[in-house]
């Protein structure tokens, strides 16, 4: 395939951005655009509307300003960088498109390529759920490795022209000062509890996944389903699809006992998804607390309604507390160290 020589890297981001050396920088070539393929499972939602209208009005009158980044597929080139930029060139009107190839790269650094260049490209609190949980999995993921080359994580930023990103050897993104999890969280703003969850939620096949965005599935619910095996997940994801129900954690909890207990089957399933089986069983018969529990904690003459309102508190916070203990164990200790 013939390719063109164009603008050189560094002309490109200009030389205060050339921090990465120059024997690692591949240059910039011209690809026509029906030689490149997306990148398989690509994790990210792609602009529409007037967002995606912008950036084709922009490249009409201003071309496509940073290089895509692709690797050689056989006789095509994959798109690790640039999705939206190749999309919008197309509506625009281009045949060809400025490109950086990247080559010799193994699985876990295309991958890395993917996230970080569009996390760079948009503000974490901008992601969906799954879009965070593919971001945060795979950074914990390098920071964990020894194989990663520090190189190519300095140079995602500079492919990305993302130089104000932090540098210093306290914030680079292979600093083993702090655990994995605490580190993470300080770069996204979220608590190490909710970095574990996000990494569980990695585990959600991509239907799951699309559920917990559309909201159909909650959240937290969703990281109690990432531990059911890949096929009760599809049967649990083809339910919700089918009837439309959501999931809450109380669902997602009740479908993974039973998983444990091999009780989970399409009936099952549909019963705790529907809700008939907690309707069934999720009534407990009325019985009175001892009095000498009452005057245990409380005095003669306190109300009766304040009385019930502390205990009903006092619930709350003990089950919390059990869930996050249980949590922190089985999410924490179990899967991350």
């Amino acid at each position: 395939m013939k390719m063109k020589k164009v603008e050189t890297f560094a002309s490109i981001f200009g030389e205060d951005h050339s921090e990465v050396p120059s024997e690692k920088t591949d240059g910039t070539t011209s690809l026509r655009l029906e030689d490149l393929i997306p990148f398989k499972n690509h994790p990210f939602k792609l602009y529409e509307g007037d967002r995606f209208k912008d950036m084709v009005e922009s490249i009409k009158n201003y071309g496509v300003i940073v290089p895509i980044v692709v690797r050689k597929i056989d006789d095509k080139y994959e798109i690790l960088s640039g999705h939206n930029r190749v999309n919008a060139a197309k509506e625009a009107g281009l045949t060809e498109i400025p490109t950086v190839i990247k080559e010799g790269l193994t699985e876990e650094e295309a991958t890395l390529i993917v996230t970080e260049t569009n996390l760079m490209q948009r503000s974490f609190s901008e992601l969906a759920h799954s879009e965070r949980a593919t971001v945060i999995a795979t950074r914990h993921h390098a920071m964990k490795s020894q194989g990663v080359r520090n190189d190519l994580l300095d140079e995602i930023e500079t492919l990305s022209k993302a130089p104000d990103l932090a540098q210093d050897e306290t914030c680079g993104p292979l600093d083993h000062k702090l655990k994995t999890r605490d580190k993470l969280g300080e770069e996204y703003g979220l608590s190490p509890r909710s970095i574990t969850r996000y990494i569980r939620l990695n585990h959600l096949n991509n239907g799951l996944k699309d559920l917990v965005d559309e909201g159909k599935i909650a959240m937290r619910a969703g990281v109690d389903l990432s531990y059911l095996s890949e096929d009760n997940q599809e049967m649990v994801e083809a339910i919700i699809s089918e009837d439309t129900f959501k999931v809450d954690m109380k669902k997602a909890a009740l479908i993974r006992r039973y998983e444990r207990e091999s009780k989970l089957n399409w009936n099952t399933a549909q019963k705790i998804i529907s809700g008939d089986m907690l309707k069934s069983t999720g009534k407990v018969k009325p019985f009175k607390l001892q009095p000498t529990i009452i005057s245990k904690y409380f005095n003669p003459n306190d109300d009766k309604k304040a009385i019930e309102k502390t205990i009903e508190k006092a619930l709350d916070f003990y089950f919390s507390q059990m869930k996050n203990q249980s949590s922190d164990i089985e999410e924490g200790e179990e899967m991350i160290e």
